[in-house]
Order: C-alpha cells, then sequence, then structure tokens
C-alpha cells in the first residue's frame, strides 16, 4: 500500500512523499519525493518522525483538539520533542528501549492518520 508521508528529519529538514515498505521493525526504507518522484533510501535513524498525512497541503489555520476521547487506540501520551515541538495523542506501544512507537493524534479530523515517532528524538514522553 502507498502511503503519503511527511518526513521531518532530526536537522530540521522536511520532505512530502510516498513510500511502499516503511514498516516498524526495519530502520530503512525508501522515499518517492512528491514533487520531484526522485526515490532514494531514508535511514529512520537520521529522523524525528514520519507523518502518514490525509493530504500534503494540510490546513495550517486549523487548530487541533486535545480533549477529544479516542477509544482503542491505547493510552494519551504526551511528547515533547528535542526541538521544541510537543505532540499529544495515543499509543498502544511505547517503551523507551523501542527505536520508534505510533501515535495517532487526538483529533480525528487532524490532517496526520498517526505519527511514527523517533524515541531518540523525544526530550521528554509522558502519560497524560
Amino acid at each position: 500500500m502507498i502511503a503519503k508521508i511527511v518526513v521531518r528529519y532530526a536537522d530540521g529538514r522536511v520532505v512530502k512523499g510516498t513510500t511502499e515498505d516503511l514498516a516498524a521493525n526495519k530502520m530503512l526504507f525508501h522515499l518517492a519525493e512528491a514533487e520531484t518522484g526522485k526515490r532514494y533510501e531514508v535511514n529512520v535513524a537520521d529522523l524525528k518522525a514520519i507523518f502518514f498525512v490525509k493530504n500534503f497541503q494540510g490546513n495550517s489555520e486549523y487548530q487541533e483538539r486535545l480533549d477529544v476521547e479516542r477509544v482503542g487506540l491505547g493510552k494519551k501520551i504526551r511528547i515533547c520533542f528535542k526541538d521544541g515541538e510537543t505532540l499529544v495523542g495515543y499509543t498502544q506501544g511505547f517503551s523507551p528501549a523501542r527505536a520508534t512507537f505510533i501515535v495517532f493524534p487526538c483529533d480525528p479530523d487532524s490532517n496526520n492518520e498517526k505519527v511514527f515517532v523517533v524515541t531518540a528524538a523525544a526530550d521528554k514522553v509522558e502519560f497524560v
């Protein structure tokens, strides 16, 4: 299945594109850039997070709701990244010993369907 993703590197770079081979247990995947079609290998260790998105445009005016109770997505969690960004959502599988984990946004109307977080890019992770 082809997934639309926004790749956020730990160094601040952002690349929009698609992937067909990203898996939670693999540290490498291939990205095809949305604008150029250029395809290359990405090392998950170089990333902050991968945002699985509904569309690449998003809506910068939209204010995500953090007070939505979503049943079946796990425990509510807050991730404070080393670059100062904070992400709040739900996860079923956070362990500080694991290299990555998945977070589902609180707001079902978010442009993000899920976020693949690189644990090393987080400064603080807490259940809320």
